[in-house]
């Protein structure tokens, strides 16, 4: 099986590399400025003897999507983990105060570039009668935060080409999932004081907040021959119970 995970040069998209690996399969990560940390997940995962290769991919370029599929070679599954965060804090400013300039970029971004990215794969899955696609969605889609609204907006709108997908492809084989990612502890520094994470993971059902390790693990499940007809579907990871109105 050959892989594309979008955005695998660190945190979520480095661990489902490195995962998908230890399976057996041939990795290609991509990487928009982290072309250091690409190549050192690629070396690690050449270190275990897995296969493993890296290729530019900026979702706000759109012309570098179809060439980066192609440098990569025929793909059985697609992990859309790759994303534009913004140049908007949460709470930075009010939402009447947004400019229409971010909007359009989160927009252009994380929606019509992870779709023409799926337009990029879906032939060679078509021709195979086979493929898997996994969308990296956040649980700010469905919890929000206050203030700007560009990201959540743009991650909930994931769900809805998920969904869509999965009709579209479902007659050729072709499986569509949306992973939704909590807050996750990955190898990127966390600006949250230790108490309020301890307090965030004391309100999940298992009483803790998930690692990159554990997206993965959710991730390669989605995106492989495991998932035997699991298709359109909204999968939330345990941290995001957290917020829940009924949490203790």
């Amino acid at each position: 099986m050959h892989v594309l995970i979008t955005g695998g040069s660190s945190g979520i998209g480095a661990a489902t590399a490195l995962a998908y690996a230890r399976t057996g399969a041939r990795v290609t990560i991509t990487y928009n400025t982290g072309a250091d940390r690409a190549a050192g997940v690629v070396e690690r995962i050449r270190a275990e003897g897995g296969q493993a290769a890296a290729v530019h991919l900026d979702l706000e370029e759109h012309a570098t999507i179809a060439p980066a599929v192609a440098q990569s070679g025929p793909v059985d599954a697609l992990v859309a983990n790759a994303v534009r965060w913004g140049t908007l804090m949460p709470g930075s400013v009010a939402f009447e105060d947004v400019p229409a300039a971010e909007w359009s970029a989160a927009l252009h971004a994380n929606v019509t570039g992870n779709a023409l990215l799926a337009q990029a794969v879906l032939p060679e899955m078509r021709r195979k009668g086979f493929g898997r696609i996994v969308f990296v969605s956040s649980g700010i889609a469905e919890e929000g935060v206050p203030g700007p609204g560009p990201y959540g907006t743009a991650k909930a709108a994931l769900h809805g080409l998920a969904r869509a997908l999965a009709w579209e492809a479902g007659r050729d084989g072709i499986l569509v999932n949306v992973a939704v990612a909590g807050l996750t502890i990955t190898d990127r520094p966390v600006h949250i004081p230790q108490e309020a994470l301890d307090r965030l993971a004391a309100r999940t059902p298992s009483r803790r907040l998930s690692t990159a390790d554990d997206m993965a693990a959710l991730i390669v499940f989605l995106g492989s021959a495991a998932n035997r007809n699991l298709t359109g579907e909204i999968i939330r990871d345990g941290s995001n119970a957290g917020r829940s109105a009924h949490a203790p």
